[in-house]
């Protein structure tokens, strides 16, 4: 395979470019009418529609303009996501305008008067609030499943019905692009070296292991999923894949109220309590969230390692029984400090204990003799809390003008122990072993970001942002007798690991709207990283500071009112985590052994990307092209332990280079109003190249490469008095490693709600992998050194029961102004990080 990757990647991208003609929005108007006045001219009416409690745009606002003389509906239009609205092909003539929106009273701008080939521009045009009881209002319209914004792909999960009971990893398998381990590890088009955010936040949980923070949020309160391809240069440069930002549901309503979320099933239950209060300009918001799960699995491992002419054999199995607990409980706090200004603080507190008992049994041979059997009997704890608290401030100037200041504090506490009884044959305790590993990781995060509208189609942004990162490890093994104390042990290996990160950054951004319906964003990023590690009485780490420019160019054309081509270009830098710096060795599984490289340095990444969306009649249609290249890839490798007979360690080396390129198919249709489907297809193709260990123990260059097949398949049916049913299925193929393959696997899920009469809650039932005993996946890894195949069955078929219920006295309030948070983009998350 050659090596220069834009000379090998070839992109043919087929589509079927379909011209939608689709008649604007009208009121109250016959089709003729409209077709007779509004095509004939060329002048356009635009303006912009705001509210006045917040100087804020009102998005989706309807526009309906009318003629003067005989008070008929002309033509109409929505406004977008700032408020933004124009009409066009408007001829000569008086006309009167009128804009409404639920939750405002309806304004009408009369004395229009248009003049051949001059267009109106009728500036700011001002929303009162009108708040009524909500029983007193219908909504019939419903949110798309899937929306496409200018940068991001917006997935509204609040319509899943199979969410409650279930947590935030399960219904990421449903988002386009996305793609879910087992394990609850996430990547995106192929990459684990993702972005996690919530509610535009980061954490310092997120940053230690995503995968363990998915499980802390319930997936029923998650209200949609953002999955942004290309980040402009406002977003922290980390994260080669992407940025994923889970919006919660949040909470708008004047007065007191309370819901109650809960379920109960045989592999997991969760209880949800939120409640909110806002009066006036002031409002507070408490929840608390808590979800206890429970698994089974077994396992197998074959693993043969070559020295000196020697082949020595292992042979594992295991059983082992997980239980965990997830919860975060969150205080919110915002207040409207004038017509033009909000102040927002909050405190989140996640927490995770996660603890497993396996037993494990090992034959080991040499040339093809058994050597010895042995038995251990290993708890694992795996424990965490964490703090957030932020305080923002936002100014608004005039629409679109605003300031902010952002600030975060947080820290997480880790501990990940291991206790193991050592058996000998006759299943007597010979001896035993501990490792403590205590670490914590603290960040403090400044940041302020100005933006301001130029003429009528620009808008540049800039700002800049300070974070303030410290890690501190501290490990040991300790040993002792069946019936004596444990005291440090001398054979294995103890330390401490401190590690400080400061990253200074600035930006600016430029936006262009044209006239021919062309979208241009494009900006530049500087981030310098200055980092200081020590292992303590072993002396420092060589880390050389580095500073990186990173640009992005955004493009986009509306070819038609339905149908849109993006093209996208960006660099990324991916900075290294806890997990894969922490020297700790993990020696719970003494033929099977991990540790960390506090040495690694930031992989380079740069994305290309092509992408078309469209509507045809029922149908929305998501087609995307994508390539990248990493250097200096952090890669996860494995290799033969001396003097550890038949062992092999896994860490992680600066020594990879990752090509990919691959391409992902979204739809969703109407099958009726009542009954949408829709799926997705992914195909990634990987090539990745690296150092590898040879039998000798020399180095040599090594490269792997392969075809990944994934997709998704989602319906929703709603019936009438309150009834609803959903059917999911998922499927991941072949992950390409650098030494190896790792197989495939597919969930699936039946669920059905029933809602009560009052719609003030509901009762639910679903069922996974109802028709199995679970999921199984194997491992197939080789090199010089060593060949090893695994095995692993997860017995999670789960039932389950939701209910939920809200109460209390809720009247609709007219949305009031955001404040803008911190946003940290940056350092790898736990789990696998290879790509």
């Amino acid at each position: 395979m050659k090596r220069t990757f834009l000379s090998k990647f070839r992109i043919v991208l087929l589509t079927v470019m379909l011209t939608v003609c689709a008649g604007k929005t009208m009121a109250q108007a016959p089709a003729q009418e409209t077709s007779e006045q509004a095509v004939k001219g060329s002048s356009r009416i635009s303006g912009i529609v705001l509210d006045s409690a917040a100087a804020k745009g009102v998005e989706f606002a309807s526009v309906a303009l009318f003629s003067a003389s005989d008070n008929k509906a002309i033509d109409g239009n929505t406004a977008d996501e700032t408020g933004k609205f124009s009409i066009t092909k408007v001829a000569p003539g008086n006309y009167k305008l009128l804009i409404s929106f639920i939750g405002f009273k309806d304004k009408t701008i009369d004395n229009i008067k248009v003049e051949k080939g001059k267009d109106i521009e009728l500036g700011s045009i001002q929303l009162s609030s009108s708040i009524q009881n909500l029983k007193e209002v219908t909504i019939t319209g419903e949110k798309s499943l899937i929306e496409e914004k200018v940068d991001r792909l917006v997935f509204n999960a609040e319509k899943d019905i199979t969410s409650k009971g279930g947590d935030a990893s399960d219904l990421l398998r449903k988002v386009p692009m996305l793609s879910v381990d087992l394990d609850g590890n996430v990547s995106l088009r192929g990459s684990s070296n993702i972005r996690v955010l919530i509610n535009n936040k980061p954490s310092t949980i997120i940053a230690s292991n995503v995968a363990d923070a998915l499980k802390q949020i319930p997936a029923d309160m998650i209200k949609s999923v953002e999955v942004i391809t290309s980040p402009s240069a406002k977003y922290d440069a980390e994260g080669s894949g992407g940025i994923i930002n889970i919006i919660t549901k949040k909470n708008n309503l004047q007065g007191l109220t309370l819901n109650i979320d809960s379920g109960v099933g045989n592999r997991g239950t969760n209880l949800g309590l939120n409640g909110s209060y806002r009066k006036g300009k002031m409002g507070f918001t408490l929840g608390g969230f808590g979800r206890a799960f429970y698994n089974k699995a077994e396992s197998l491992l074959d693993q043969t390692t070559f020295s000196n002419g020697n082949a020595y054999l292992t042979k594992q199995t295991s059983d082992a029984k997980d239980r965990g607990l997830f919860g975060q409980y969150t205080l919110g706090w915002d207040y409207d400090l004038g017509k033009n200004q909000a102040l927002s603080a909050g405190l989140r507190y996640g927490t995770r204990n996660f603890i497993q008992k396996q037993n494990l049994y090992i034959s080991q041979f040499e040339n093809s003799i058994l050597d010895q059997n042995s038995q251990r009997k290993v708890d694992r704890k795996d424990l965490s809390g964490t703090v957030d608290m932020n305080v923002d401030y936002i100014r608004t100037f005039k629409p679109q003008q605003e300031w902010s200041i952002s600030t975060l504090y947080s820290r997480t506490n880790l501990t990940n122990n291991f206790n193991t009884d050592l058996l000998n044959e006759s299943g007597a305790i010979s001896g035993r072993l501990k490792n403590d590993n205590k670490n914590y990781n603290t960040e403090f995060t400044l940041q302020t970001d100005y933006q301001t509208p130029v003429g009528k189609n620009q808008l540049v942004e800039f700002g800049v942002k300070g974070i303030f990162r410290t890690v501190n490890s501290n490990f040991k093994y300790l040993t002792a007798t069946e019936s004596g104390d444990f005291s440090l042990s001398t054979n294995n290996p103890s330390g401490v690991l401190n590690y400080n990160q400061n990253v200074a950054a600035g930006y600016v951004s430029y936006s262009l709207s044209t006239k021919n319906k062309y979208t241009f964003k494009v900006g530049t990023r500087y981030e310098f990283t200055g980092i200081a590690a020590d292992l303590g009485e072993k002396g420092s780490v060589a880390i050389p500071n580095y500073g990186n420019i990173v640009p992005s160019i955004n493009v986009s054309k509306s070819i038609s009112e339905s149908t849109t081509l993006k093209a996208a270009y960006n660099r990324r830098i991916q900075r290294p985590g806890i997990q894969q710096l922490n020297p700790n060795v993990n020696l719970s599984n003494p033929q099977s052994i991990s540790t960390g490289n506090p040495a690694l340095s930031p992989e380079l990444t740069d994305n290309f990307e092509l992408a078309m969306s469209t509507n045809i009649k029922k149908t929305y249609v998501n087609a995307s092209v994508f390539m990248r290249q990493t250097n200096n890839s952090i890669t996860q490798v494995r290799m033969a332990v001396d003097t550890l007979q038949g062992a092999i360690v896994t860490t992680f080396e600066n020594i990879g280079k990752q090509q990919a390129y691959g391409m992902n198919v979204f739809a969703n249709v109407y099958l009726t109003p009542k009954w949408t489907l829709n799926g997705s297809v992914d195909v990634l193709h990987s090539y990745l190249e690296g150092q590898a260990v040879t039998e000798s123990g020399t180095s040599e260059l090594i490269s792997n490469s392969g075809f990944n097949y994934g997709g998704r398949l989602m319906s929703q049916l709603s019936l009438p008095q309150g009834w609803g049913l959903q059917a999911f299925g998922f499927y991941r193929g072949k992950e390409i490693q650098l030494q190896g393959t790792r197989t495939g696997f597919y969930m699936y899920s039946l669920g059905f709600k029933k809602d009560f009469a009052n719609k003030k809650g509901s009762i639910g039932f679903a069922a996974e992998n109802f028709a199995t005993k679970g999921v199984r996946f194997t491992s197939d890894l080789n090199s010089a050194q060593f060949i090893q195949t695994g095995q692993t069955q997860l017995y999670n078929r789960n039932f389950k029961i939701t209910f939920n219920y809200s109460i209390g006295k809720m009247n609709f309030n007219a949305p009031k102004k955001k404040t803008k948070s911190v946003d940290n983009t940056d350092v790898v998350g736990g789990g696998d990080a290879q790509k």
